[in-house]
């Protein structure tokens, strides 16, 4: 039997609605289907899943890819601006460790992993500073430029690791381990650079060495246990663990069922009126590109060591073109309504508030209330810098050039149901879900 929504759009009165009979602009996605992603290797992600939630991988053993990105946080940590070295707890209940205090706060939002593994995602990160790039060696463009190691199987890979390097994430403050001394000393690839320390110590471990044997055939056969081997386990399970395509919405797409009414309201809303898919396109609610929408920024902002301000210029970092000043990249919205606080720094606690921002970008940074910022006590941090600023305001102000949209508040209301029905459950509750130990014997942040 034809499907409901088929049939509807077979009748001769193109994408009209059940709901209220209005009519639908165009612009709505296919359905997702597995053609879409990349092809997964249970074992490998099975082995993917330990080295996830190993804190093995961290300099100083204490911190796992899942402190920053946990199921139970929607994939992020719940904070606006995160602590990753230096920092003890999940989500809210994060504390600074009195006995190995962070030097800053992570600058930016850690994000969702939700549909990485779909062959469209090549450009990754706030800033999009890893992009598959096939002019390069390496297969990726990332800010090791020529020095990038080969082997990596593809760009979620090369992103999964790259937290390992960082003094705020993983690595550790300076010198305190073979990790951060190496990051230091710039000593990231060949033998006795920080991704070989890694990889050395994953591979001393005989239950790691054993499954990497029976996943990559040519360890097996005698090659050392590479770091790019740890990544594509790594990025094996995110693909395989957080695809997300059995929400609401996607079964609507299928034809197996309508959407609620309040839901069909805000979809009209969505790829109508509000203008929301002009950014939020495709199978995954993302164009991938790079928008002004003067998010105000809190925390110590994106800089060098070298560097003093608390700006954080977004995309221009990576081209050093002005016209992408402030630009950050569109987050895919599957199981958006899990994973606030939203924003590239988290500014904004609330999808109804980041909603109201998003709707008048340029008068957002002014009417932005401080109190949403979801940050963890940290003494000494000047979260209020940029804000603070005059002429910084200003700046973040002028580049968000979107036009406006007035919606009144039951539609605002729609388009927070609507995203609702993106929510996939068998997604936000992972597939592998949490190793009950992991070879390291390391605890875990459940």
């Amino acid at each position: 039997m034809m499907s409901w929504r088929a049939l509807v759009r077979l009748s001769g009165f193109g994408l009209l609605l059940s709901y209220g009979l209005g009519v639908w602009a165009d612009g709505l996605p296919a359905p997702v289907t597995d053609a879409l992603y990349l092809p997964v290797v249970r074992d490998e992600a099975e082995l993917g899943q330990l080295l996830f939630w190993d804190p093995i991988l961290s300099g100083n053993r204490n911190i796992s890819c899942a402190s920053c990105h946990h199921p139970r946080l929607g994939t992020s940590d719940g904070l606006s601006l995160g602590l990753g070295e230096g920092g003890i707890g999940l989500g809210h209940e994060r504390v600074t460790d009195p006995e190995n205090m962070p030097e800053q706060r992570i600058p930016r939002n850690a994000t969702a992993l939700f549909n990485l593994g779909a062959l469209q995602f090549t450009v990754l990160f706030h800033d999009g500073r890893i992009e598959a790039d096939p002019t390069r060696a390496s297969g990726l463009r990332t800010p090791l430029e020529d020095d990038m190691m080969l082997g990596f199987a593809n760009v979620l890979s090369a992103q999964t690791m790259f937290p390992v390097l960082s003094p705020d994430e993983m690595a550790g403050h300076y010198s305190e381990n073979d990790v951060s001394k190496a990051t230091r000393q710039g000593r990231i690839t060949g033998e006795g650079g920080a991704w070989d320390v890694i990889s050395r110590r994953v591979a001393a471990i005989p239950e790691y060495q054993s499954r990497f044997e029976g996943v990559y055939p040519e360890i097996a056969s005698g090659r050392p246990v590479a770091f790019t081997d740890i990544s594509n386990a790594i990025s094996a399970f995110v693909g395989f663990e957080w695809r997300s395509d059995d929400s609401a919405f996607d079964r609507y797409l299928r034809g197996e069922e309508a959407l609620a009414a309040d839901a069909t309201a805000g979809m009209e809303l969505f790829y109508g009126k509000a203008g929301c898919s002009g950014c939020h396109s495709g199978p995954f609610q993302t164009d991938h590109g790079f928008h002004a929408m003067g998010v105000p920024q809190i925390g110590p902002g994106k800089h060098e060591r070298f560097e003093s301000h608390a700006q954080d210029i977004g995309r221009m970092r990576v081209t050093g073109q002005v016209a992408d000043s402030y630009a950050f990249r569109t987050p895919s919205l599957r199981n958006v309504t899990a994973t606030a606080p939203y924003g590239h720094d988290g500014a904004y606690a609330s999808l109804e508030a980041f909603l109201q921002g998003h709707l008048n970008p340029s008068g957002a940074i002014v009417r932005y209330d401080r109190g949403q910022a979801i940050l963890p006590k940290l003494d000494g941090a000047e979260d209020w810098r940029a804000l603070d600023d005059p002429a910084e305001v200003s700046a973040i102000s002028a580049a968000a050039t979107s036009p406006g949209v007035n919606l009144t508040a039951d539609e605002i209301v729609a388009v927070i149901a609507f995203l609702g029905s993106l929510s996939d459950q068998v997604a936000l509750k992972g597939r592998l879900g949490i190793p009950v130990a992991v070879p390291s014997g390391l605890p875990l942040d459940r």
